[in-house]
């Protein structure tokens, strides 16, 4: 997928941005930003138009366009310093922008307070009180936002996220899993409508990642929950996220679901391993002949090739009705992690 020159290509429900400029045309699902006050408020939890932030004359996002609806879980990726926590800053009310409108849940964050109510927040550093114990510190927060009668929550959030055992322990002889799940307990205490996480499944083995994974998927579906995640695990944005936005210097370089962007960064492609070198290279012309691939290469017995629309059940068929020996096959997809290194590419992904 090259990304050079000023182009805006829109898919499939994706656009990808490749200007070294704003990216004024990936934000909504058909490629065009209008105002927001042209839109309606009432369908988007985060919107965002044009948004600009500098920092002594230098700019750290430009023009970022988005538009999240309620209970979606949605995925903000991108190197370290593309701008990720400011962007979450600027959504918070915590910074104001250059230029350019956010709303959240209809509201400029830079001026309204009731919205915060309804809003759940984990950063990378989870900001634990040390000195209190796991209850002490969700019990301190349900006070915070008024939640009423919170014992029987705080007693469900407890057992949900496997510190029943130490609710009585100070937070400060937690390991780092342990505080993750207490943070992530503590921002969804007052069940909020919208809930930022930075990096939710950092220092969790598989089994808490898991657990958090789940948790994420019943908010969104069953109380239509918003989820919006910085991360830069990408198989477990791949497992959780509904769509994505790709950031890098400053610039969404893609939005849109992660199927669409696969499709976008190119066909499948499916390996076979064939009798012999002779029956490989028969293949090969079997299947350029029936036009059933985009390209193919032969290495000894094994055949690569691109698919053109085909499904890999089709080719084999083909193949074994030719009376081609077929020993093993597999298609490959590409995965998020293909899509995102095509993208922001290996030296990003490597620092």
């Amino acid at each position: 997928m090259g990304l050079r020159g000023p182009l805006t290509v829109r898919g499939a429900g994706v656009m990808l941005c490749t200007s070294a400029g704003r990216a004024g045309l990936c934000g909504s699902p058909n490629g065009w930003v209008l105002p927001i006050e042209a839109t309606n408020a009432a369908m988007y939890v985060i919107e965002t138009s044009e948004l600009t932030k500098q920092f002594n004359g230098r700019v750290v996002l430009d023009g970022i366009n988005l538009q999240i609806t309620p209970g979606e879980v949605f995925g903000y990726l991108g190197p370290n310093g593309a701008g990720k926590t400011t962007t979450v800053r600027l959504l918070l009310g915590l910074l104001k922008p250059s230029s350019g409108v956010t709303r959240v849940f209809g509201q400029d964050p830079g001026r309204g307070e009731s919205y915060r109510a309804r809003i759940g927040v984990l950063l990378e550093n989870s900001g634990l009180d040390e000195r209190m114990t796991a209850r002490q510190c969700l019990a301190y927060h349900a006070r915070l936002y008024g939640v009423p009668d919170p014992g029987p929550r705080i007693d469900e959030l407890l057992r949900f996220v496997g510190l029943w055992d130490r609710r009585s322990d100070r937070i400060g002889g937690f390991s780092t899993g342990m505080k993750r799940k207490l943070g992530i307990a503590r921002a969804i205490c007052h069940r909020p409508d919208l809930l930022f996480l930075d990096e939710p499944s950092a220092g969790l083995d598989p089994e808490g990642q898991k657990m958090i994974r789940d948790l994420l998927l019943e908010l969104s579906r069953r109380q239509e929950m918003t989820v919006f995640i910085n991360s830069h695990n990408l198989p477990e944005v791949e497992r959780l996220c509904s769509r994505i936005a790709i950031l890098d210097r400053g610039v969404i370089r893609a939005t849109g679901t992660i199927e669409a962007m696969r499709e976008e960064a190119g066909s499948p492609s499916v390996e076979v391993l064939v009798g012999g070198p002779e029956q490989a290279e028969r293949a090969v012309s079997v299947l350029r002949a029936a036009d059933m691939v985009e390209e193919a290469v032969v290495t000894g017995r094994l055949v690569r090739a691109r698919l053109n629309g085909t499904r890999s059940s089709q080719v084999i068929a083909l193949l074994v009705r030719e009376g081609i020996e077929v020993e093993e096959a597999r298609r490959n997809v590409r995965t998020l992690e293909d899509v995102y290194l095509s993208i922001v590419g290996e030296r990003e992904v490597a620092s």
